[in-house]
């Protein structure tokens, strides 16, 4: 498999102009506010599992419009707070059964996995939480549903629920309120970027191979989906180029990475044909973060490191929390 996109000296200085909203940050404001006079309390319901060893509950928090999200939270047993590691999940992925993701327990973390609304159907064992909005024309999948306009787009709703998350996680009583690091892998790691600079309790951010950023870049160079539905979006609507990347514009990786100070550890893959190389670097190069790393995968597609990068993360957080 060849390189997908730029060579590696090319990557590490490359910063390419993504337009930022001049209202950014007053519609991230308002969205979070009406959300959050609406969530209701989360609850935890002991999960249907033959797991002992762990604590594995049901999680349900208020999302987007007070919408009702759901979740895995698994933790060690044993009395006092603890860190939290909260992860987002990829494209089309759901949160699946209880018990089938424990590394993060069983290295001593409190560890949450959201349920990402609507998805849950394209990989795994499925997803639990159903989007109740419609939208006007879209391409199959997700990447264009409501995208004539930001306050309708798809993501505002996933960006909410994920900030929101953080918000409930820092009421739960096994909580350590002051060590919740952020995570995901593809459209979990974009999701984890834009909690890292939503949330203000979240301390440390871990996106693997995140996708969601370099909206332009991504989809005149992706050679598949997820980009290549916005291409074929506007294959057809030739007339809403603009308007379309205006609307992703306040969702851009990038323009939350400029909003990121917290410690960041990246991935990227330089063979990966999903999740184009240059548009993470791009994410990358805007942090403001003084502490960041990324980890390279040289020969590695979309799966990048695989356990081998959670054990990167694994220490890399034991040094940060």
């Amino acid at each position: 498999m060849p390189l997908t996109d730029l060579n590696l000296d090319d990557l590490v200085d490359f910063r390419p102009t993504v337009a930022e909203p001049g209202d950014f940050d007053a519609f991230w404001t308002r969205t979070l506010d009406e959300s959050r006079r609406l969530a209701s309390a989360p609850t935890l319901t002991p999960a249907p599992t033959p797991i002992t060893e762990l604590i594995v509950d049901d999680l349900r928090f208020g999302g987007f419009g007070g919408e009702r999200v759901a979740g895995w939270v698994t933790r060690p047993r044993g009395e006092g707070r603890r860190p939290v590691v909260i992860e987002y999940v990829g494209y089309n992925g759901g949160r699946g059964l209880p018990g089938e993701r424990v590394l993060w327990a069983l290295a001593g973390y409190v560890h949450v996995v959201m349920d990402t609304r609507g998805q849950g159907s394209g990989w795994g064992t499925g997803g639990d939480t159903p989007d109740p909005h419609g939208s006007g024309p879209a391409a199959a999948g997700f990447m264009t549903r409501g995208i004539d306009d930001p306050d309708t787009y798809y993501y505002r709703r996933v960006f909410t629920d994920a900030a929101l998350l953080v918000d409930a996680v820092s009421t739960l009583d096994f909580v350590d309120p002051d060590r919740i690091a952020v995570t995901g892998g593809s459209q979990g790691g974009g999701i984890a970027n834009a909690a890292a600079a939503l949330a203000p309790a979240v301390k440390a951010v871990m996106p693997d191979v995140p996708f969601l950023a370099a909206f332009r870049r991504g989809a005149e160079i992706a050679t598949s989906d997820p980009f290549g539905e916005i291409a074929r979006y506007l294959a057809v609507h030739r007339a809403e180029v603009d308007r379309v990347f205006e609307t992703l514009s306040y969702f851009d990786g990038v323009n939350f990475a400029r909003r990121i100070t917290v410690p960041a550890l990246f991935s990227v893959a330089l063979m990966d044909d999903i999740v184009p190389p240059s548009t993470i670097f791009a994410a990358y190069n805007h942090l403001a973060s003084t502490d960041r790393t990324i980890a390279v995968y040289e020969f590695n597609g979309h799966e990048g490191g695989l356990t081998h990068q959670w054990q990167r993360q694994a220490a890399w957080l034991a040094d940060r929390l």
